[in-house]
């Protein structure tokens, strides 16, 4: 903002952490999916459905890795893909959505949903402070 120049590379990776952002979203809309429904709310995942609405946060996850590896080839950053080592928190995460429907397992899916954000962003900042 400071400069008024907007560039690839940050713009690239600002999508990534949004994705994350947006998973955890999903979560709590995944969780209060029936409730929501009841009360007339439009969520995204209420417009949705529970099986796409699942289908939806682990494109999202799994699409923020995906993407900043194509970035960080593309930038020739390879020390971006240190975010990798974050990865490890997804699959558990992404399963837990998929399969579970009940509150408590769901909250705390959620909170390794903002776990999973700040290891990644740390981590690709790391990278980027690295290149």
């Amino acid at each position: 903002m400071q400069t008024e120049e907007l560039r690839g590379l940050a713009f690239s990776l600002a999508v990534t952490v949004g994705l994350l952002a947006a998973a955890i979203l999903m979560v709590n809309n995944v969780r209060a999916l029936e409730t929501d429904r009841r009360a007339g709310k439009r969520t995204l995942a209420v417009r949705l459905g529970r099986r796409r609405a699942r289908r939806l946060f682990a494109a999202t996850v799994y699409g923020a890795f995906l993407w900043t590896a194509v970035v960080s080839i593309l930038a020739g950053k390879p020390a971006l893909l240190l975010m990798w080592l974050s990865f490890a928190l997804a699959p558990k995460l992404v399963r837990t959505v998929a399969t579970r429907t009940d509150g408590p397992s769901l909250n705390a899916a959620l909170a390794r949903a903002g776990q999973l954000l700040a290891a990644f962003s740390v981590l690709v900042s790391a990278g980027l402070l690295l290149s």
